[in-house]
């Protein structure tokens, strides 16, 4: 039997398809970490130029289903935090792979955020954790050479978010929203001398997650004299 080029052609390109296919579907592997983190050192870590804090302990994501973002009004993020909310007094500060006591026991990461950033959803994908209907909490201490008063935080996040300083809550940004640098500011605060616990929580459904942080002065410049740790 006598089978036209055309067929012929046809036929070794239907031959070689299940594995370009297959090629091409392939999802890509995820960034490595390091492309968004890098492990925290001992050292104390400076804001970065524009006065973003950098050095966190982050928790592995927590599960809590939602299909959409819309539906993050203030009483639903507290009440979601409130539910998630990892035990310990406010000014608490967990250790570097710590479990926090809690279902399914997520870990706690020491991180330097190589963007003035923190990229979750992209911590929670190179960890091979779920990325999306997740929570995220934050932990970082901040280092006052002295007092401080009239200070603002500054907070952007995607998406909904809640801030506490020493304990106390400092700011909220609710509803569907893509991370804007200074998007929400705290009304003034005092930083203490030495020590201060700066803690936060983002809550996200579909989409990317991540948040950004820097405390401005009294004229609204950010504080560079100031060191972040995870002790």
């Amino acid at each position: 039997m006598t089978i036209s080029i055309r067929h012929a052609a046809l036929a070794a390109l239907c031959l070689t398809l299940p594995a370009y296919a297959g090629a091409q579907g392939a999802p890509p592997a995820p960034p490595p970490l390091a492309d968004y983190f890098v492990p925290a050192t001992a050292a104390p870590k400076a804001p970065d130029a524009d006065g973003f804090l950098q050095r966190w302990l982050l928790l592995e994501p927590i599960v809590k289903p939602n299909r959409s973002n819309t539906g993050f009004t203030e009483a639903y993020v507290r009440a979601a935090f409130a539910a998630s909310l990892p035990q310990g007094p406010p000014m608490a500060v967990p250790r570097d792979g710590e479990a926090a006591k809690i279902a399914a026991a997520p870990r706690w990461h020491a991180l330097d955020a190589t963007r003035f950033d923190a990229k979750l959803f992209n911590l929670a994908q190179s960890l091979g954790k779920p990325v999306y209907g997740v929570i995220f909490w934050a932990v970082t201490v901040v280092e006052a050479p002295r007092e401080m008063r009239g200070v603002r935080l500054a907070v952007g996040s995607n998406s909904a978010s809640m801030w506490w300083v020493n304990g106390a809550e400092a700011a909220g940004l609710y509803g569907d929203r893509r991370m804007v640098m200074d998007d929400v500011l705290s009304r003034p605060l005092t930083l203490r001398k030495g020590r201060n616990v700066i803690r936060g929580a983002v809550i996200n459904g579909p989409g990317l997650s991540d948040f950004c942080v820097r405390l401005l002065d009294a004229n609204g410049q950010p504080i560079r004299d100031i060191v972040t740790t995870t002790k």
